[in-house]
């Protein structure tokens, strides 16, 4: 009896220290079940909503939400774990508030860009200037979006390397996803074409490249041409364009210079390069030699 009193007070202690490491249990269980519950439901209500939709702008921005949303939730569901896990431990979680609320005050004034970076990441998902997968370009970066938070964007370029991109240092988002695209295309001839006839050419090749089954679905109207541009030092400009698809003016616009190269080819159309010609000045008395003669006296110097 004496020895069984003795380790009485040891049992107590063990039962308590089993019966707090069965409390910890059950709630980290419980916030686990809570974050899948959450994944899940939010899951299911955008599948419920893009049933109800065929606008893939839309769609866009509600994937772009999901992932918000879950962020925001697993860092609640965090939160609340741990202040529940340290009062099971017995360590009591309103000095640890107070203390952080003195020190989110003085950390508040050394993270003010973190702050920033919530907010402008909140109002340019409220605005919905940015969603996964569009193209974009932010901050001197551009590419694709593959992820959108509350603190960054993440970029893929056209030569896969990746940019992270704190929202804020977001000034001005250039979005090239939305509605749709021009594909603005710049032509040069040489001075002696006939412009009029170069003209018939470009909406030839464009009629037969809207024609082809493969760009059907991208070019949404004919070209418009915008006539000539500028006169340049060895070639006159035509500029052009076609009022394509989101993200199909680069691809409209490759198909069409290669097109347009054959068609100039076919027709004897000039692409012209840039010319040098040389003078060789005049003599002492004032007179030049003729141009022809400076050529030839050039060339056989040379």
């Amino acid at each position: 009896m004496e020895y069984l009193d003795t380790l009485q007070p040891y049992l107590a202690e063990w039962r308590d220290v089993l019966r707090t490491m069965l409390h910890v249990a059950l709630i980290l269980g419980l916030s686990w079940v809570v974050l899948r519950l959450s994944r899940k439901a939010l899951a299911k209500l955008r599948q419920h909503v893009e049933a109800d939709l065929d606008d893939a702008e839309r769609i866009k921005r509600l994937n772009t939400l999901e992932q918000v949303f879950r962020y925001i939730v697993a860092v609640l569901v965090f939160l609340v774990t741990g202040m529940l896990v340290l009062s099971e431990l017995g360590i009591s979680i309103a000095p640890i508030l107070a203390a952080a609320g003195v020190l989110g005050i003085a950390i508040g004034f050394g993270a003010q860009s973190l702050v920033k970076d919530y907010f402008t990441g909140l109002f340019l998902l409220l605005e919905n200037q940015v969603r996964q997968g569009d193209v974009v370009e932010v901050a001197g970066k551009g590419g694709l979006v593959e992820e959108m938070t509350l603190r960054y964007i993440r970029l893929r370029d056209y030569e896969g390397s990746v940019h992270y991109v704190p929202n804020g240092i977001v000034d001005t988002v250039t979005n090239r996803s939305r509605g749709f695209a021009y594909a603005v295309i710049d032509v040069n001839i040489a001075y002696r074409e006939d412009v009029d006839a170069v003209y018939g050419v470009m909406r030839e090749v464009a009629a037969g490249l809207r024609a082809d089954p493969e760009f059907a679905g991208k070019i949404v109207d004919d070209i418009e041409i915008a006539g000539v541009e500028q006169w340049g030092d060895s070639a006159v400009v035509i500029r052009c364009r076609f009022k394509v698809m989101p993200l199909e003016q680069w691809g409209v616009r490759r198909a069409y210079l290669h097109r347009l190269k054959q068609a100039f080819d076919a027709a004897g159309i000039e692409i012209p390069y840039p010319h040098l010609t040389l003078y060789a000045g005049q003599a002492k008395d004032g007179s030049a030699p003729p141009l022809r003669m400076q050529q030839e006296t050039v060339a056989a110097r040379s």
